[in-house]
């Protein structure tokens, strides 16, 4: 990848976007970077895994697994490029990824491993800023999560779980998980929940399938 192309890659991404264009050259030019090119149905990453670098996804799109801790359910989503994965492992008590990543298209995804990365936060300023924002407005929007106006209706509930439940609000997600399962979760009955469900397929949200439900697009449920 020649270094104007991979310069144009980068601004894609949160972490490299103010940089000026000599720092970023900078960058390209001196930091170790690795490329990657991987067919579709290729995993990637296994949750429990070290995050011991950075990846960036620059093309074609990714399928993220999330279990729950009991394994009583798990939630599949798209994420597409440009992304970026679980940036925030990489600090913290926990430094090993928490979903599983598989390629659903051929992929392509650059790689910049820890120790770059820490030169990287001492060398450039506009990087460790960008850095800095990121962690804390994650940790600002999980602060504020409890503050939030509770559901009126189950309904609300139903998709306020889904909505915590993704790493990102949008796309199509994929919940395997029992209507007795979500009933426990939320703490209600099973006959209430597939009521709740049954509403928002009518209304064309979701589809039901057996252990499985399918959410085409995730933001439609706040409209």
């Amino acid at each position: 990848m020649s270094a104007l192309h991979l310069y144009a890659k980068l601004l894609q991404f949160t972490l490299f976007q103010g940089m000026s264009h000599a720092d970023l050259m900078e960058v390209v030019t001196h930091t170790k970077i690795g490329f990657h090119k991987y067919p579709a149905g290729k995993r990637i990453v296994n949750a429990g895994a070290p995050c011991d670098s950075m990846i960036f996804l620059i093309n074609g799109t990714l399928q993220a697994e999330g279990i729950a801790d009991n394994h009583t359910y798990r939630v599949t989503e798209r994420l597409a490029a440009p992304y970026l994965l679980e940036p925030e492992r990489m600090f913290g008590i926990h430094q090993r990824y928490s979903y599983t990543y598989t390629t659903l298209s051929d992929i392509n995804m650059i790689t910049i491993d820890k120790q770059e990365i820490l030169l990287l936060l001492e060398t450039q300023l506009v990087f460790r800023l960008n850095m800095l924002n990121l962690v804390a407005t994650e940790t600002q929007r999980l602060l504020h999560y409890p503050w939030r106006t509770s559901p009126k209706s189950l309904r609300e509930r139903v998709i306020l779980f889904f909505f915590a439940h993704c790493r990102y609000p949008a796309g199509h997600k994929t919940f395997h998980i029992l209507m007795q399962q979500l009933a426990d979760n939320l703490n209600d009955s099973r006959l209430d929940i597939s009521r709740a469900l049954n509403e928002l397929q009518a209304d064309g949200l979701l589809s039901l399938h057996r252990g499985r439900i399918e959410i085409p697009m995730l933001e439609r449920l706040l409209m």
